[in-house]
């Protein structure tokens, strides 16, 4: 395995798939020429060329669009959002297109996109780019939604939901993207959707949680272990 950080293991991941599949593209601000605001996209439009790493306006709900029209004709996209935050201006893109196009069209449709970026708080980028967004997407049938709190988990999740054939809100974290961790080499790892793991063995109380939390429920157990009570610690990766 390599070590690498959050931020690398999601690079890792966009170019094995765009490796792997012509299919897979990428679109949204500033991911091509800036390589991405937090640089998850570094090097894909020198590697890809301008059709598979594709920058736009300001406007999330068109590239969202596009990002859907690519899905149903049957490619792969992957759209950047700047922050999740954002998002909401897609929200009609999302919800009415995205999550619900199979079931309209009475299955004649996947809509096999990823709307990944960070979101959830962050380091002094204040109010508009720090809300943690899960829970409105959460509630949407047709969505699945992702929170990967390792650098592992960020590649091999990545991977799964870009060969997923159904819509994946998939959601970083600005705080995460410096985190290093071991990485598997193989270009064919993924993690299933839909597994939780344990993250620690405890036999008093199980506590829940991910992305930053989990890494602070991991603090605390150990604090508890010193007063003798044993803390599992749960994280579902996948929250749909």
């Amino acid at each position: 395995m390599a070590v690498m950080t959050y931020r690398e293991a999601l690079n890792l991941a966009l170019r094995e798939e765009m490796k792997r599949d012509p299919r897979v593209f990428v679109i949204g601000e500033e991911v091509g020429l800036y390589e991405g605001a937090y640089k998850v996209t570094q090097g894909l439009l020198k590697e890809f060329g301008p059709k598979r790493v594709v920058d736009t306006p300001i406007a999330e709900s068109g590239f969202t669009g596009v990002g859907i029209g690519a899905a149903m004709v049957g490619l792969r996209p992957v759209v950047e959002m700047m922050t999740f935050n954002f998002a909401l201006l897609a929200l009609d893109q999302i919800v009415n297109s995205a999550a619900k196009m199979y079931y309209m069209s009475g299955g004649q449709y996947n809509v096999p996109i990823v709307i990944r970026g960070p979101g959830g708080p962050a380091h002094q980028l204040a109010a508009q780019h720090s809300q943690s967004m899960e829970v409105y997407f959460y509630h949407v049938p047709g969505l699945k939604v992702v929170r990967p709190s390792t650098p592992m988990d960020a590649k091999g999740l990545l991977k799964a939901s870009i060969r997923d054939d159904n819509p994946v809100i998939f959601i970083e974290s600005e705080t995460l993207y410096a985190v290093k961790g071991e990485v598997p080499d193989d270009p064919d790892f993924v993690i299933p959707l839909g597994q939780a793991i344990v993250r620690r063995e405890g036999r008093d109380v199980t506590v829940i949680a991910y992305m930053g939390m989990m890494y602070r429920a991991m603090e605390a157990a150990e604090e508890l272990e010193k007063e003798g009570i044993s803390v599992e610690i749960v994280d579902p990766r996948t929250l749909r």
